[in-house]
């Protein structure tokens, strides 16, 4: 399968298409998809979902996706990377909320843009990047910047709202908060041990863990561990960083103790994995 990468930290197109040019492929990079005009169908993996004007598809790294075109559609593109994320000026906390939510798109199936007041707000915005990209008058990259890093606070705003009423009922929403706590604080190694868990939930070591278990079907320590791995091989695929900034990001004592877990969780060392 076709894979397509980003050498750049963002960028903007339109497209007018009666027939979408690729076939099934997969980024390296995130991609959001808005139809300005136009119908037919998105496939995301194993997905299908109608699309019509106003819709809005958010794909990220390693998702595979084709568009079925069934009427001449005019789509707008904006391509996005962790690199981006890094080095927009965007506040730290808000980029590991951002990242965590973009990370999580998949539990909003179908257009992530479902907050009705949003809608318009959302066009206004793409008009403007548009214009902004045709016209190039003076600080129009400046001026392109900040609205880029507005309508993916749009996006993440709709994916963070409606994530609970795509959990299913056999999860308590106590769970679902106890996930975003541990999303949320993956940076902090304390903040995510068993004890500060129970702690903030006001629940006890033995029952958060069984509780856990029970309705997840993973331990908490499985579940850390493999999220923490996951963001660890994003940084390795989507970024440029050093080993030691990763150790720092990630709170390990030292470049050893990240061989050491990564290589229990992928069967590579950090090294071996960014090079294959």
């Amino acid at each position: 399968m076709k894979k397509e990468d980003l050498y750049e930290p963002f960028s903007v197109s339109v497209q007018v298409l009666e027939k979408y040019p690729v076939d099934k492929h997969k980024h390296s990079f995130f991609e959001l998809v808005y139809v300005l005009s136009g119908a037919g169908e998105q496939r995301i993996n194993e997905n299908k979902f109608t699309y019509q004007a106003g819709d809005m598809f958010l794909l990220t790294p390693g998702d595979s996706h084709c568009l079925d075109i069934q009427e001449t559609t005019t789509f707008f593109f904006l391509r996005f990377n962790n690199i981006y994320l890094k080095s927009s000026g965007i506040v730290k906390d808000n980029v590991n909320r951002l990242e965590h939510a973009l990370m999580n798109v998949n539990q909003v199936p179908g257009s992530i843009l479902k907050n009705e007041s949003d809608k318009p707000f959302v066009r206004m915005v793409i008009d403007a990047m548009i214009r902004e990209q045709v016209n190039r008058d003076l600080c129009w990259d400046k001026i392109t910047l900040q609205l880029v890093n507005t309508l993916i606070s749009y996006v993440c705003r709709n994916i963070e709202k409606y994530q609970p009423a795509e959990i299913k009922d056999d999860k308590e929403e106590k769970l679902f908060d106890i996930l975003q706590y541990i999303q949320s604080n993956i940076y902090s190694p304390k903040s995510i041990m068993a004890e500060s868990i129970s702690e903030k939930f006001n629940l006890s070591v033995s029952y958060i863990g069984r509780y856990f278990k029970k309705n997840h079907g993973k331990t908490m320590q499985e579940y850390v561990s493999n999220y923490r791995a996951k963001m660890i091989e994003n940084r390795l695929i989507h970024s440029n960083m050093r080993m030691s900034e990763i150790v720092d990001e990630f709170g390990f004592v030292d470049e050893s103790h990240l061989n050491k877990f990564f290589k229990k969780h992928t069967g590579r060392t950090p090294s071996e994995f960014r090079k294959n």
